[in-house]
This record gives structure tokens, sequence and C-alpha cells, in this order.
């Protein structure tokens, strides 16, 4: 099973939008340089389905942007929140191991504010990088165990 990434994004504070870059390194202990909810934790990098966002988007009317749920990783093409903790990724050149389906939302939630629902708390998953590499909107994420 394997999905694709349309966007990695970071943000250098907590509390704020994450923003598209061109390439993501995936860090052991880490996650991603730079990005503000990087360190050694369980939670070192988010994925989001475009699917998750698609189906909220339809809801609303102002537009959403890649980095709006803080995601670090969007992707479509698998149902994220379907799998296993412990399942391990192949994210473009990186191992990762999922630790975290979902999480609570914080209550100054943007998202929450403006559209009155986040997908994040019930569809996003987090990861930890056990393998250094790097990812790039157009690589793969490849299930490798579930």
């Amino acid at each position: 099973m394997t999905a694709t990434i349309k966007n990695v994004c970071i943000s250098e504070k907590k509390g704020e939008q994450k923003h598209p870059i061109d390439a993501i390194r995936l860090v052991p202990h880490l996650g991603i340089p730079g990005d503000a909810h990087a360190g050694d934790w369980h939670r070192q990098v988010s994925l989001l389905g475009q699917e998750s966002v698609d189906r909220l988007q339809e809801k609303i009317a102002f537009k959403l942007h890649p980095g709006a749920f803080a995601e670090n990783i969007l992707c479509e093409g698998i149902c994220l929140y379907q799998l296993p903790v412990g399942t391990r990724l192949r994210i473009g050149t990186a191992l990762c191991e999922v630790t975290q389906i979902g999480k609570e939302c914080h209550a100054d939630c943007a998202i929450r504010r403006q559209a009155g629902d986040c997908v994040m708390p019930r569809e996003g998953i987090f990861v930890i990088v056990l393998e250094e590499g790097e990812a790039k909107p157009g690589d793969t994420i490849e299930v490798l165990t579930e």
C-alpha cells in the first residue's frame, strides 16, 4: 500500500500554521530540523491525508492551504488513521513508525474557530523517525508493516 506526498510543511513557532517547503530532512531522535515540533518525543512528525482536508473543505467557504492543520506531511492514497500504532512507513527515503493516531485539539485552534471543526484530532497521525532520510512532494509513502 502506498501514498503520494502532496506537500511537506514546517513552522518555526508552535501555534502557527505550517507552510510548504521544497523538501524535509527526517532525523532520528529529532524529527524535522527547523520545525517547531522537532524533538526527542513520540510526535516528531505529523501526517494528514488530503482526503481528510477535502471532506472539510466541502463544508467551508474559505480555502484551506497545505499546513493549515499543522501537518508536516500532506499525502494522498492511504487512510492514515486506520493504520495501527507500530506500523512502519517508508516516507521518501526515511523509515518511520506510527506512534499516535489523532490528538487533542488545543482550544485556540484557528481552523476549529473558523470552520467549527478540525480533522487533525481524528484523522492525523504521528510518527517517530527510525532511519534518516528526505521527503518531498511527489515522493511515496509505503506501508511496510501493519
